[in-house]
């Protein structure tokens, strides 16, 4: 059997493949199944953890020093005095401020050592702390995907 194809075959194949670049649309998807409580999939706001960091306002030191003031060497040592909760959450960034950096000193290292155990999507209790600049300055929520997959 033999085949033989048109010349013009090339041309048809690619028939409305795409517009002009003119025409071609961009639209931004401002839909998400995180935050939703209800309906078949559901993935409810758990918290929101950071801090609300003023311009110039370095969270690390503050941290360090706010954590030998409460009597403790590392960031690890706050899991022994903090109740955190045992189990994954995703985060998503948040656009509303976090609580003051210096507020309430055992609010404070909670959300620090929370923010520690974050990585910019997840939130793992297994992970050991890590605190550096950027992960200190987020403030992100973190969802239950618990009812995704129920």
């Amino acid at each position: 059997m033999n085949l033989h194809f048109h010349p013009a075959f090339e041309q048809r194949a690619n028939a409305g493949w795409g517009g002009h670049p003119a025409r071609r649309r961009r639209e931004r998807i401002t839909s998400s199944l995180l935050g939703k409580n209800d309906g078949n999939i559901r993935c409810p706001r758990v918290i929101r953890i950071g801090f609300d960091l003023q311009e110039g306002q370095d969270p690390l030191s503050h941290l360090h020093d706010l954590l030998i003031d409460e009597g403790f060497e590392r960031p690890e040592d706050l899991r022994q005095a903090i109740v955190i909760p045992g189990r994954r959450y995703i985060c998503s960034p948040s656009k509303d401020p976090g609580c003051p950096l210096d507020g309430d000193p055992a609010e404070v290292l909670r959300q620090a050592l929370m923010l520690g155990l974050c990585t910019a999507q997840l939130f793992d209790p297994q992970r050991p702390v890590i605190w550096t600049r950027s992960s200190l300055s987020r403030v992100v929520d973190l969802f239950d995907p618990a009812g995704f997959y129920q």
